[in-house]
């Protein structure tokens, strides 16, 4: 008998615009790999670059929040497994599935740890380096909760699982270590990639409803950009990005070589036509998605710790990693106009691609851990008696806030 699964997602997914939306469809495929029937959910209204997901013969469907209709939803499709797309919608509709299909297996897809990326936030608010005394953060505990509550979660980052490990003190039988699922590169695509000196320009990328995306361009803005501009006066950076809202597009400045482009159609095309990778992020979490798409397109990097935290394990980066700005503008110089170094980067770049994040690694394991915690859930649950006492008490505050509102609003 094929395996239902219910994905309910936080946002459409758009792989084009985010690194999530890309994370969201690489799991989406990994469960068609393993041949379960999958229907999308969402509560929230479908965006024009979002990915159609009927080609993929996946059933869209719409649900409301704080309200029972859900309840019938749920109840019908009967599923083996819920995803929810990270743990704001497991604390909306996580205390429904329980109630509702109390014998589905609950994952819980992070993206990223949404309480370290605010803790850090709050660090650079105060100007502060070390960000250690932010983590117990409200956010932090609500997200802490969800993974408690849910049966496994999906981790993107190696850096993440230690944290929730030894900081947190998660179990480790409640966690599952998933980067990004991608397709290795081949000799002849290496081959066929633009070199060096049919490349110009700096470029960075990213979706800017993400507060770490916008920020880092206004730190590029005025403090990285002016100083490798001062070095290489006919250079330009290109700033591409989905939802750039007029603080984003009024940053946009010809004269400075400084071009906002918003929008791109393909990220592999306007990679290709660069040399160099600015990512100097200065909060944030997770992998970063800019990195990835630098190193298919064979564009060496320069990032913060940040960008490259977790990314590049034992292996040597695809660039230069800098924190200091003096340091971050002398590298990417370097990087810009050194043609053995930037050809070193890049392959560097290729060998990550290939051995930390090719997706055969991971897609039979994930799947076996899949079935086997669907065959022992009971004896799994058991020995999570915290995530049986949030589930509890959450279950019950949220329940009865959410049926208040939904009798508020008829």
């Amino acid at each position: 008998m094929t395996k239902k699964v219910v994905i309910i997602g936080c946002v459409w997914p758009e792989p084009k615009s985010s690194a999530a939306g890309s994370r969201m469809l690489q799991i989406i495929k990994l469960f068609l790999s393993g041949n379960y029937s999958i229907t999308f959910a969402t509560a929230t209204s479908k965006t024009e670059n979002a990915f159609d997901l009927s080609t993929l013969g996946i059933p869209e469907v719409a649900i409301q929040l704080n309200d029972s209709s859900f309840d019938d939803f749920i109840k019908s499709k009967n599923p083996d497994i819920v995803l929810f797309d990270r743990f704001l919608t497991e604390e909306q509709f996580g205390w429904r599935v329980a109630e509702n299909c109390p014998n589905a297996l609950r994952l819980l897809d992070t993206e990223d740890l949404h309480g370290l990326r605010k803790a850090r936030e709050l660090a650079l608010k105060a100007n502060e380096i070390n960000a250690k005394k932010y983590l117990a953060n409200d956010t932090s505990k609500r997200e802490i909760a969800s993974i408690y509550r849910c049966d496994l979660s999906l981790i993107i980052s190696e850096a993440e699982m230690k944290l929730l490990e030894n900081y947190f003190k998660v179990n480790t039988n409640l966690l599952h270590y998933l980067p990004f699922l991608l397709e290795p590169i081949s000799e002849e695509a290496f081959e066929i990639l633009p070199d060096f000196n049919s490349r110009a320009n700096f470029i960075t990328i990213g979706n800017f409803f993400h507060k770490p995306n916008y920020q880092s361009v206004v730190y590029l803005k005025e403090v990285i950009w002016p100083g490798i501009r001062k070095q290489l006066p006919k250079a330009e950076l290109h700033i591409y990005g989905a939802y750039a809202s007029q603080k984003v597009t009024q940053l946009h400045k010809e004269s400075e070589g400084f071009l906002v482009k918003g929008f791109a159609e393909s990220v592999h095309d306007v990679m290709q036509e660069s040399r160099v990778c600015l990512a100097p992020l200065q909060f944030g979490a997770g992998l970063k998605g800019k990195l990835i798409d630098a190193m298919q397109n064979g564009t060496p990097a320069v990032m913060s710790s940040i960008a490259a935290e977790g990314m590049f394990g034992v292996l040597e980066p695809n660039g230069i990693i800098a924190d200091d700005p003096d340091e971050f503008i002398t590298k990417a110089v370097e990087l810009y106009t050194n043609k053995m170094t930037w050809k070193a980067k890049q392959q560097n770049g290729f060998q990550i691609i290939n051995n930390r994040f090719d997706k055969v690694q991971f897609e039979t394991h994930f799947i076996n851990v899949i079935n086997d915690l669907t065959a022992n859930l009971p004896n799994h649950r058991e020995h999570n008696f915290t995530g049986q006492m949030l589930q509890h008490q959450s279950l019950q505050s949220t329940k009865f806030m959410s049926k208040w509102i939904e009798l508020k609003n008829k």
